[in-house]
């Protein structure tokens, strides 16, 4: 009986084994090390210099005036079936008078650069 117990306690333990995955595909103990140090020079030598870059980038295209696009009033566009239900009812919740037109026109409509 005991021998029984035994050979049930060696198979589950043979199935807990099986049932156990590897933490990651491809690795093994002699190149952990060397994957670890490929990530870590790939972060600081191409992720971090990129978001610099892109960072840089944005900066520098914010800093340029751009000209606001001349108003063309689409008739499928900016319509009002129903009013918002904040303010006056025409502007939009997050509403920039410099960039969002209403359905007639820009509400200063000078045509400034910003």
């Amino acid at each position: 009986m005991a021998a029984t117990g035994g050979r049930v306690l060696a198979f589950l333990g043979q199935v807990r084994a099986l049932g156990q995955r590897a933490i990651s595909s491809g690795t093994s103990a002699e190149g952990e090390d060397g994957t670890a140090r490929m990530w870590k020079a790939l972060t600081y030598y191409v992720a971090l210099p990129g978001v610099a870059v892109s960072m840089l980038n944005v900066y520098l295209k914010s800093r340029e005036s751009h000209p606001r696009p001349k108003f063309i009033p689409y008739s499928h566009l900016r319509i009002r079936s129903k009013a918002f239900p904040w303010g006056d009812g025409n502007h939009t919740l997050f509403h920039n008078p410099h960039v969002n037109p209403l359905p007639t026109g820009y509400e200063d409509d000078d045509n400034d650069v910003y």
